[in-house]
């Protein structure tokens, strides 16, 4: 038997967050840099911008990554691709394409420990089994789940949501039971939560602050008054409109469009 000391604290990393077969590790500085970028490694650790590394261990079940996320495991785990033939190969392609999410994403499935590759993104574990609704999640933000969650791409409502809301005219959609880890590119901490109980709730953001939502709601752009000119006195002009019953993820601090600027929108960078 494979023995590990990586979900072992150490005095340079911690384990944050735990749900059912995952775990996120988190290493406390950058110790092994060069002397040219010492400096820049400490304050980015003094500021919490350290590397995150998620391991998952299975137990007789499966679970599904992003392509290429895999560092290493150990154990009995075997892996298959979730394309069933040259069709839906093609269909898998067209897909990666209007979303922007990777065609492939391995099944690894067995007994062992597996690890994905570290990132300096802000790691979320969600557990499904605590959501009423279905979540729609920006492009990329999907890192690894249970294979009980189910995964397909969704079209806005409208084009008016997709041509000027800054949104993409596809997202992926989540549902099911099991935990979810996702990649942010803003820690929990800043992140608000919006809960809408009611079907006729509305909540209205300037801009792409909304990192994902729940699926049954529907989303349009609009002006911020009835009018033309009271939209360009008010200096808002659109907003993205939600409405229904469900919850909004919104990043207050920086736009979802400039945080991937930001990381240069590149995996586990």
């Amino acid at each position: 038997m494979v023995r590990t000391n990586i979900l072992k604290p150490s005095g340079n990393r911690k384990i944050t967050e735990q749900k059912g077969a995952f775990s996120v590790v988190e290493y406390l500085k950058d110790i092994s840099v060069d002397p040219v970028n010492a400096q820049t490694n400490y304050f980015m650790a003094e500021m919490g911008f350290r590397r995150k590394q998620v391991v998952v261990e299975l137990d007789n079940q499966g679970v599904i990554i992003q392509a290429g996320a895999m560092q290493w495991m150990s154990g009995s785990i075997d892996t298959k691709t979730n394309v069933k033939g040259v069709g839906d190969f093609a269909k898998k392609m067209l897909g990666s394409v209007v979303t922007k999410e990777s065609a492939m994403k391995p099944l690894y499935f067995g007994t062992g420990e597996l690890a994905l590759e570290p990132t300096y993104k802000y790691i979320m574990l969600e557990d499904f089994s605590e959501r009423a609704y279905g979540m729609v999640i920006e492009y990329g933000m999907l890192l690894a789940c249970d294979e009980s969650v189910k995964m397909n791409n969704v079209a806005r409502k409208t084009l008016s949501s997709a041509a000027l809301g800054n949104e993409g005219l596809f997202n992926t959609s989540l549902s099911g039971y099991g935990i979810v880890a996702l990649e942010s590119y803003v820690p929990r901490g800043e992140l608000i939560e919006l809960i809408l109980d009611d079907p006729l709730d509305t909540v209205k953001i300037d801009g792409d602050m909304a990192i994902a939502w729940s699926k049954n709601l529907e989303f349009t752009v609009e002006r911020t008054t009835k009018t033309l000119v009271g939209s360009a006195a008010s200096g808002e002009g659109l907003v993205n409109v939600y409405r229904g019953r469900g919850k909004i993820w919104m990043a207050p601090l920086a736009s979802y469009s400039s945080s991937v600027k930001l990381f240069g929108n590149t995996k586990n960078k």
